[in-house]
């Protein structure tokens, strides 16, 4: 069995299937700028480097070049307002999710979030999921001056929570969750259903690739 204490997990693309309500967010606000709408399928590519750079992907494929600044922050505050309404709605957790994560904490094991999302809209998610409780520390793209693929975020929830990070796990779907996890020097889940900016995440080198959630349970659990 791998010896692990702590296991972080990314969100989007990883444990919820946030597309359909960021397509909302980010087409409301190319609507009210003045733009067409994009396909939900071109915003699954723009997800993975935190709500800054999917606002500049949206407007780059809406002008075809990239924006400049001051329609950059308008955009930003449309899409932060439009995104605060859908958030939480109808949330889609990938199969075998909860009943994952309920089985590793019955087991002892701490759990964390470590995600590029900002964090003003990640607890209204975990709540409206009844998941608030089972995470010991949740990180946003902008708790700390840097984010993913910087190790900085995994390597802060460590100290936080006095683990050595070669007892600790990486869960996530894009090679910004790779490269962070292999950087701060632990081990890593590279999921294949979650956004890769439509590559294969085996390509980054995870020590796993999986593709059921639920196998997790064999990776931590197994004797």
């Amino acid at each position: 069995m791998a010896e692990f204490d702590l296991i972080q997990f990314d969100l989007d693309g990883t444990l919820i299937d946030s597309v359909p309500q960021l397509a909302q967010a980010v087409n409301r606000m190319r609507v009210q700028l003045g733009f067409g709408e994009a396909g939900e399928q071109a915003v699954r590519h723009w997800v993975g480097n935190g709500a800054d750079m999917l606002v500049r992907r949206a407007l780059a494929d809406a002008l075809g070049t990239e924006p400049g600044d001051e329609l950059r922050r308008a955009a930003r505050t449309a899409f932060d307002v439009a995104y605060d309404q859908v958030a939480d709605q109808g949330l889609v957790f990938y199969p075998g999710v909860l009943d994952t994560l309920a089985v590793l904490r019955r087991a002892g094991k701490r759990l964390a979030i470590v995600t590029n999302k900002p964090y003003r809209f990640v607890p209204a998610i975990l709540a409206a999921a009844g998941l608030s409780e089972q995470f010991e520390l949740v990180l946003g793209g902008d708790s700390l001056p840097e984010k993913k693929p910087s190790p900085a975020p995994l390597l802060h929830v460590c100290r936080q929570l006095d683990v050595d990070p070669a007892r600790t796990l990486m869960v996530g779907d894009s090679e910004n969750d790779v490269l962070a996890a292999q950087a701060a020097g632990m081990a890593v889940v590279g999921l294949t259903y979650g956004y890769n900016y439509g590559r294969d995440i085996a390509d980054s080198g995870p020590d796993w690739v999986l593709s059921d959630f639920a196998a997790l349970a064999d990776i931590l659990l197994t004797d």
